[in-house]
């Protein structure tokens, strides 16, 4: 296959486009947006350059690394040398978690043991299901028929301590809180992240505005591989090639953009579950599969700039708060004056009537 069409110019897109280019493949990248980079991207508001929400990624997240060192961002983010969170919560002392130099799962167990916002008794009871846990076969569909907290109550987890540590880092990572979660998806998170090597769990994040992290370094990757991207071009419909009258046959297919046919041998489609139904080709799915029907989760972000300094932390995590996990943007946005931090809000359907302005003072309070 020696043309290749991309259908979406976010992440997963410009991997695959990067990829095929790499390989040999004369590449066209189609995107809808004026930018690349899809859900992770930058905009400008009264002199700032914010991105649209936070993202951080963990050590374990190789391929992403890989991605970055291959668009040339690689050097334009923060890795912790050893995972630490600092936890915050109302009228109280921040509580810490950190990893030790022990292997895994025994790296956790130091910090646990003295994390203040679980109850003594119950931080002794942590081990009976960071253990089993971690000994889950992530293949076994019954996994994906029963929720995370139902898992964690019968293995002699309170609500408190699901509240207090299990929801911290299942409801960011999984987008939903445990009593709502598949054990599948938050088994996978534990299990790669943070019970398996002691250093998967570091947590990283970029020093630039997403939007050039990853939009525009890729733009620049993407020309010098040699690849035609065609932005502000939706996609219409993949379809099977048919020749003009009296022209040979040839296989392949039309990638339908524009108005206009782009024939290519194969096409990669990297577009979100609600989209993908109506441009895939018939037959590309097997049958009964509609992702359409898959569900989905909000995040909310909400974007605060002060008056002055309220913290020295990069990040941090709130406990009963809606500011669930906070981010000092201040330098990356040319912030001159005060501090600016992106407050990160996940599952968040209890948002979805709130006023902005409601939203924005319960944050800020």
């Amino acid at each position: 296959m020696s043309d290749i069409a991309v259908v979406g110019g976010g992440l997963a897109g410009i991997s695959a486009a990067l990829a095929c280019a790499d390989a040999g493949a004369k590449v066209t990248l189609f995107e809808k947006r004026s930018q690349l980079g899809g859900l992770t991207r930058s905009f400008n508001h009264d002199g700032l350059c914010m991105d649209n929400g936070q993202h951080v990624f963990l050590r374990c997240c190789t391929a992403y690394l890989d991605f970055l060192d291959r668009i040339g961002s690689a050097g334009d983010v923060e890795l912790q040398d050893s995972l630490q969170v600092s936890v915050l919560r109302r009228h109280q002392d921040p509580a810490t978690i950190s990893r030790s130099s022990w292997p895994a799962p025994l790296h956790l167990s130091r910090s646990l043991l003295a994390y203040r916002p679980v109850p003594w008794q119950q931080r002794l009871r942590l081990g009976l299901a960071a253990v089993p846990l971690r000994r889950l076969d992530l293949d076994d569909p019954a996994l994906d028929e029963q929720t995370f907290a139902t898992w964690l109550s019968t293995h002699h987890q309170t609500r408190a301590a699901i509240g207090a540590l299990w929801d911290l880092i299942c409801l960011p990572t999984v987008n939903l809180p445990a009593e709502e979660a598949s054990l599948a998806m938050a088994a996978k998170v534990f299990q790669t992240g943070l019970l398996s090597d002691k250093r998967a769990g570091d947590i990283g994040w970029s020093r630039l505005p997403l939007g050039r992290l990853h939009g525009e370094r890729s733009a620049t990757a993407l020309r010098k591989a040699g690849v035609d991207v065609r932005r502000g071009c939706p996609v219409d419909a993949v379809r099977p090639f048919s020749p003009p009258p009296g022209a040979p046959e040839s296989a392949g297919f039309a990638v339908q953009a524009g108005g206009t046919a782009h024939r290519a041998d194969g096409v990669v489609v990297a577009l979100p579950h609600h989209l993908v139904e109506a441009v895939l080709p018939d037959g590309a799915l097997p049958a009964g599969v509609r992702p359409s029907q898959l569900g989905s989760s909000p995040i909310v972000n909400v974007h605060v700039h002060l008056d002055r300094r309220v913290t020295d932390l990069p990040f941090a995590a709130g406990l009963g708060e809606a500011a669930q996990w906070i981010f000092d943007r201040t330098t990356s946005s040319g912030a001159t004056t005060g501090q600016y931090l992106a407050v990160s809000i996940s599952g968040a359907d209890r948002y979805g009537a709130v006023r902005p302005a409601q939203l924005a003072d319960e944050v800020v309070e």
